[in-house]
């Protein structure tokens, strides 16, 4: 009977790599589904308190229970957990909307439009763009007439 080194050498990375036992290797090795294999990969590295293939298993199927973690729009991607209480939608494809909830995800993802900044001048961008003392002129003409 031949033996299986290539088996073997994963195993023994996956024994040195997240600090698991023979049969928590095996387990993670034969585990049906790729990105949950990968995902409690993962777990095993991220939270101390997740050392074994059923420890990282049970929090996977955690994870997928909690309702907050359904998808609410399948055109963006943003889960039930992201909801925005203060516009229509409730979704990032709502792009109007300038609630915290999508400042929030625009800062997570990097998803940032140099023309969404709320403090820049609308007309000119002065006061944006990390630079809060950029000075707007364009309204310079109206307070002139105003004043005479």
């Amino acid at each position: 009977m031949p033996k299986n080194h290539a088996r073997k050498n994963q195993l023994a990375a996956i024994k040195d790599a997240y600090g698991v036992k023979h049969a928590d290797a095996i387990a993670l090795l034969d585990h049906p589904d790729d990105d949950e294999r990968h995902t409690m990969m993962g777990y095993l590295t991220e939270y101390l308190d997740i050392s074994t293939y059923a420890d990282a298993l049970a929090f996977l199927r955690q994870e997928q229970a909690d309702p907050r973690n359904e998808v609410l729009c399948d055109r963006c991607g943003w889960l039930m957990g992201m909801i925005c209480p203060e516009c229509e939608k409730g979704c990032g494809c709502e792009y109007e909307c300038t609630g915290w909830r999508h400042e929030e995800m625009r800062a997570a993802t990097g998803d940032y439009d140099p023309d969404d900044d709320p403090n820049a001048c609308p007309e000119c961008g002065a006061g944006g763009g990390g630079d809060p003392y950029g000075e707007c002129c364009c309204y310079e003409d109206d307070d002139q007439e105003a004043a005479a």
